[in-house]
């Protein structure tokens, strides 16, 4: 009796989890001279007694407390036999004695991760009420999630289109993480898009095949290391009726799963991290509010000065060099007056660009123009950006999705590998509306020597293809990169084959 009494205070006396179980099988096992011994809880959780799993002649019981079941224990008699009426006494008591001590044990540790959620939710609040921008808060999220939660990446994946999610942030930094930043996955048949478009949290087990399995007849190679995911939690950032991304928190390499606690308490933490990012947002659009405003009267003073001075400059040159009699003198003074017009439109294309992000929310130059603007905290400084033709009478919503999704990922390289100081993006469509042209120029490092794969070309060459257009990164004249992504607009598409 001092003996089982003894048993019964060291499992009651304990509260971590992984020190219970082992104390209690141990307990048991040592108690009744059993050969093996198994202690198994169904929301994760195993210790053994012993080599091996007990076999016949074992003893099964479950582990409660109350009407709620935990677990198993199975006890394996030591001398081959059967456990007497007196040894099952003790078993059970043991047994009743571990429920209750993996009740409390719960409770605590449940207590404890509620806690740890609650520290993460002021973290994030805390980040806000600093003046922290929108990508730091992600950032932030993605982070404490990750931790709390005990996962190996944390990651943020925001629409890009109708049909498709990218994931913009991922933590902690690494040669992982710039292997899935940038990787978009279609919005029905992932656990990510699930999340999104149901607007409920999606967990899985043995994520990793399930993501290539998905990703297998989709252009371009899949990161090496998507193979090692195993669980995974995909909580959706809803906002009112607005679904803002999917909170993912994933394990590399570690086959225990995540349990109904731990997604609660991640859709209450994506909850109050839905709501600081709609925070975030909301500051930056005051901000870039008012800087619309002072944008808004820089063009007016552009086109209603500046311009009309260049013009009537160049039309003098224009008179004076017709007066000339030296044909050497006369040309240099012509091609002044031709440089002042293609200075003119350059002006232009400023003065739309300051304009736009705050008259055409729905134009393709706007939505163009956010992708360079939400670019700048990654490249440390904001891209120039050009129009040029009918962009938004001849570019169709499906073709406008690819190239904002390749204007994203090809500045994300940019930043990535470039190690650029200038970059600036040309948008043209030609005057009848058949072909479209992505360039982007950087000042960088240019592209790496012989045959390699340049990361995230094949999936810009995948969505210029999906449009019987190409992709090519080639050095740029002066030193840096220059990429040309091209598209056939689908109304021609069908006289050079593919189209959609």
């Amino acid at each position: 009796m001092p003996a089982i009494l003894a048993a019964v205070g060291s499992i009651a006396r304990e509260l971590e989890l992984p020190s219970l179980l082992e104390r209690a099988v141990t307990a048991t096992g040592e108690l009744l001279g059993a050969r093996r011994a198994r202690l198994e809880l169904a929301e994760g959780g195993v210790a053994e007694y012993g080599r091996g799993r007990p076999g016949d002649g074992a003893v099964e019981l479950p582990v409660r407390a109350g009407t709620r079941t935990f677990g198993t224990l199975v006890v394996e008699p030591g001398d081959g036999g059967e456990f007497n009426r007196r040894e099952r006494e003790v078993l059970s008591a043991l047994t009743a004695a571990t429920g209750m001590a993996v009740e409390k044990a719960l409770l605590v540790d449940q207590m404890r991760r509620r806690e740890r959620w609650l520290e993460a939710s002021y973290d994030v609040t805390e980040a806000l009420l600093g003046a922290q921008d929108l990508r730091a808060t992600l950032r932030l999220i993605a982070e404490r999630a990750r931790v709390v939660a005990g996962g190996t990446a944390g990651a943020i994946a925001r629409p890009t289109g109708p049909a498709e999610l990218v994931f913009d942030v991922v933590e902690p930094p690494g040669e992982d993480a710039d292997r899935l930043i940038g990787l978009t996955v279609p919005a029905e048949g992932t656990a990510t898009g699930v999340a999104f478009t149901t607007r409920r949290p999606v967990v899985v087990r043995d994520y990793g095949e399930r993501v290539q399995e998905q990703q297998r007849d989709r252009a371009g190679p899949m990161p090496a290391m998507i193979k090692d995911l195993d669980s995974a939690i995909s909580v959706p950032l809803l906002v009112g009726e607005d679904t803002l991304g999917v909170l993912v928190v994933a394990k590399f390499r570690d086959k225990s799963p995540f349990t109904d606690s731990d997604v609660q308490l991640a859709e209450t933490f994506a909850g109050h991290a839905a709501l600081a990012v709609e925070f975030s947002r909301a500051q930056e659009a005051r901000q870039r509010l008012a800087v619309f405003e002072d944008r808004d009267r820089i063009a007016r003073d552009l086109h209603d000065l500046v311009i009309q001075r260049l013009f009537a400059t160049g039309l003098g040159l224009e008179g004076v060099s017709r007066l000339i009699a030296d044909p050497a003198v006369a040309a240099r003074v012509a091609g002044f007056a031709q440089d002042l017009d293609g200075t003119i439109r350059e002006i232009r294309n400023s003065i739309f660009s300051l304009q736009a992000p705050a008259q055409a929310q729905g134009s393709l130059r706007a939505e163009l123009l956010r992708v360079a603007l939400d670019a700048r905290d990654t490249l440390g400084f904001e891209p120039r950006v050009g129009f040029d033709g009918p962009l938004d009478a001849a570019v169709p919503d499906a073709v406008r999705t690819d190239l904002t999704a390749s204007l994203r990922e090809a500045l994300t390289n940019v930043a990535r590998h470039a190690g650029a100081t200038t970059c600036s993006v040309e948008v043209t469509v030609d005057p009848l509306g058949r072909r479209l042209n992505l360039v982007v120029r950087d000042d960088g490092a240019g592209p790496p020597p012989g045959p390699g794969r340049v990361s995230g070309l094949a999936n810009l060459a995948a969505r210029a293809a999906r449009w019987s257009g190409n992709c090519g990164l080639v050095a740029a004249e002066g030193g840096g990169s220059r990429l040309e992504w091209t598209a056939e607009l689908p109304a021609h598409a069908g006289e050079h084959g593919s189209g959609r």
